[in-house]
């Protein structure tokens, strides 16, 4: 008798192109509802309905209803880490999807994965932490330092709040389109956030880009200088 976790289960999951594309679009973080999810998966919202339904049952996505809505997201913070891992080695080992649209060159500029920053920003954010001396990485662990502590209270990052949460403060997340890490965990959700509360950058529309604004970029460059990766 086979033991152990089951991946076979996941796997199949979100193997399902419907389900995959589904899943892809809840990676911005946003709540979306089942005609959303069946537009992102080009199929009708009664196929997309029973999709949702064995989503939800596999503890991959969450629903929550407001009014005569119901809007759905990922489950947590793992199913997120989870989905970008398998685009970084989708990426890795050449799956990729058709030739990329007009879109592409801003979401691999800087995304939202699922709740903190990706793309070349994201990875160059962790870089310049751990050269630093900020961010300690160890394999796929990651922890604040001393040093690190000091720095975030000066950017305005309130740890006492985050070290409240039940989740890690750090941790790293394989980037699909970098194909390195880039902070995931809640100080980079932290981080993401006040991004966008200060006015640097700005959500995209629907889309998972982040877009900085020209003082925003400036900023963002002199908080976390760029490293020579050559």
């Amino acid at each position: 008798m086979k033991e152990g976790p089951d991946i076979a289960q996941i796997g199949a999951l979100i193997g399902d192109p419907a389900r995959a594309n589904m899943l892809t679009a809840l990676m911005g973080g946003q709540a979306l509802t089942a005609t959303e999810l069946a537009g992102a998966a080009g199929i009708t919202l009664q196929t997309a309905s029973s999709h949702l339904a064995k989503l939800e049952a596999g503890g991959l996505v969450t629903q929550r209803k407001q009014g005569r809505h119901r809007y759905f997201a990922l489950s947590d913070d793992e199913v997120g880490l989870l989905l970008e891992g398998l685009m970084g080695f989708a990426a890795n080992r050449g799956f990729l999807r058709a030739r990329p649209g007009p879109k592409d060159p801003a979401l691999r500029k800087a995304r939202v994965c699922y709740n903190h920053l990706a793309g070349d920003f994201g990875v160059r954010m962790l870089d310049r932490l751990v050269a630093d001396g900020h961010v300690a990485v160890d394999g796929d662990d990651a922890s604040l330092t001393e040093a690190g502590e000091a720095r975030m209270a000066e950017i305005g990052i309130d740890l006492g709040a985050l070290r409240g949460q039940r989740r890690p403060m750090c941790r790293t997340c394989l980037d699909w389109s970098e194909r390195r890490s880039h902070l995931a965990g809640s100080l980079g959700e932290a981080l993401l956030t006040s991004f966008i509360d200060t006015g640097w950058a700005r959500r995209n529309g629907d889309s998972r880009a982040v877009r900085f604004t020209a003082a925003g970029e400036r900023a963002f460059l002199d908080l976390f200088p760029p490293l020579d990766r050559g």
